[in-house]
């Protein structure tokens, strides 16, 4: 019987995925930007998973035009994903990925940790990234996932932010501007508390992010997609009400609003 994937999204990540799917006898069924998704709903009604592997800021318009068929398979893999996207959308168990290996251009895919996956596709997502020599592994429960979705976020946030201050590298940033580093990070765990609805472990957090860049202190910090996230940063602290002084003033240097 064969084992049906269905992709949406084949951007570098996608790929990677893809590759480790098939080196594990599934048929990857690749669906583009523009594709018609119940069209191909009607084809392969009962996937065994569905691989969400689009940026963040495509993930809601796919999500909404998801095929209901699919949402008891669905598979994420976003930066900035929280709980909260899925549910807005009906969406009740879906299998999440925080993904910690970088895939570039031109260049093999370079884990930073293990990446951690949750849901009732784990396993299959762990045996898929295994075969390609990318390790990762399973958590317990719902509350383990919302710590390493969290910690990814704050990494994310953090280095890119603060990336915008300082340019160079995440051991650069933790060494020598330590101070930049916590305030923009309490700045962000205060608007992912707010997005999580939860009292989150800052301290564990803490020690998350600096655990993420001791993996690989040479990785760059503000990517081009800073100013985004930073942007999106914002527009949350302002619904909620956050003060966030350290993002603002960032933002206000660079003008970015």
């Amino acid at each position: 019987m064969q084992k049906i994937v269905i992709l949406i999204g084949l951007g570098q990540l996608g790929r990677v995925f893809a590759g480790g799917l098939l080196k594990t006898g599934h048929v990857v069924v690749p669906v583009n930007r523009g594709d018609d998704l119940n069209a191909v709903a009607a084809r392969w009604p009962e996937p065994d998973l569905v691989l969400v592997s689009v940026a963040e800021v495509d993930l809601h318009p796919v999500l909404a035009a998801l095929p209901v068929a699919w949402k008891d398979c669905l598979g994420l893999l976003q930066n900035e994903l929280l709980p909260r996207d899925w549910q807005a959308h009906e969406i009740e168990d879906p299998s999440v990925i925080a993904v910690w290996f970088e895939k570039k251009p031109g260049k093999e895919s370079q884990p930073l940790l293990s990446s951690p996956v949750y849901g009732p596709q784990a396993e299959r997502l762990v045996a898929a990234l295994a075969s390609i020599e990318l390790p990762a592994h399973t958590l317990p429960d719902a509350d383990a996932l919302m710590w390493e979705l969290v910690r990814k976020n704050l990494y994310i946030l953090t280095t890119n932010i603060a990336g915008l201050e300082t340019a160079g590298d995440v051991g650069t940033l933790r060494d020598q501007h330590n101070v930049l580093l916590a305030a923009v990070a309490n700045d962000v765990l205060d608007v992912q508390e707010w997005l999580s609805g939860e009292q989150l472990d800052r301290a564990s957090l803490m020690s998350g992010l600096l655990e993420a860049i001791a993996a690989d202190p040479q990785h760059g910090c503000a990517g081009r997609s800073a100013p985004l996230r930073l942007k999106r940063a914002l527009h949350h602290a302002d619904v909620a009400g956050l003060a966030i002084p350290e993002l603002r003033r960032i933002a206000g240097a660079h003008g970015i609003e």
